[in-house]
């Protein structure tokens, strides 16, 4: 849990005090959700697919990268392209989400600091062309900046899942959906970043599958 004096007063405060019965409050968060989900630009969603399809095209690597939620998110992204678009007689997307090695990010932050956790892994894997998709609801995380920086430097693909307003993470993206809402309001944000996933994921395995039944 995120320190409540941390988090500014959200959507989701005003709706507890409304309905603070749990059913109510269910009701509320889930109507909430689904005008989220309304206002998503669906260009951006498509831009994403557009990315990961070239990344594919030219067999290039997928790096996912998140902090806390939005790790837990890079990881079961990285499945969803790894494994869950998997189309016999087709070869695999190439996605590896730089969150999962405990050894490597906790000696990294140890010895240099957690803001080096992220671009200290793409110094050794990234190659030009390559897709590094950050995952984060204020855009604002160091870590997630300096590998964006270091992508964009060495000719990769910039990808962000964001929310509030972007934070600085969306002038560093090239492809970007944001989810709009006030900052603070994680939970809402978090959620529909997994449904990006789904949508993109889903999407692209059937995308494979109409490439391998045509013959291309």
């Amino acid at each position: 849990m995120r320190p409540r004096h941390t988090i500014p007063r959200t959507a989701i405060d005003e709706l507890f005090e409304r309905q603070a019965d749990p059913a109510a409050f269910c009701d509320g968060y889930l109507a909430h959700l689904t005008a989220l989900i309304a206002a998503l630009d669906r260009r951006e969603i498509a831009s994403v697919v557009a990315a990961l399809q070239e990344a594919y095209r030219t067999d290039n690597q997928i790096f996912l990268i998140g902090n806390g939620g939005s790790a837990a998110t890079a990881s079961h992204f990285a499945v969803d392209l790894g494994k869950g678009t998997r189309v016999p007689g087709a070869r695999p997307f190439r996605a590896i989400s730089l969150v999962d090695n405990q050894a490597l990010l906790t000696a990294q932050a140890n010895d240099e600091g957690y803001d080096s956790v992220f671009v200290a892994q793409l110094e050794s894997l990234l190659r030009p062309g390559d897709v590094v998709l950050g995952i984060t609801a204020s855009g604002n995380s160091p870590n997630l900046i300096e590998a964006f920086s270091f992508a964009r430097a060495h000719g990769a693909v910039t990808v962000g899942l964001l929310g509030f307003d972007g934070g600085r993470l969306r002038e560093l993206s090239d492809v970007a959906v944001t989810v709009r809402t006030a900052k603070g309001e994680y939970g809402p944000v978090e959620d529909l970043h997994l449904v990006i996933d789904h949508i993109v994921t889903n999407y692209l395995a059937r995308w494979l599958a109409s490439e391998v039944s045509s013959g291309r």
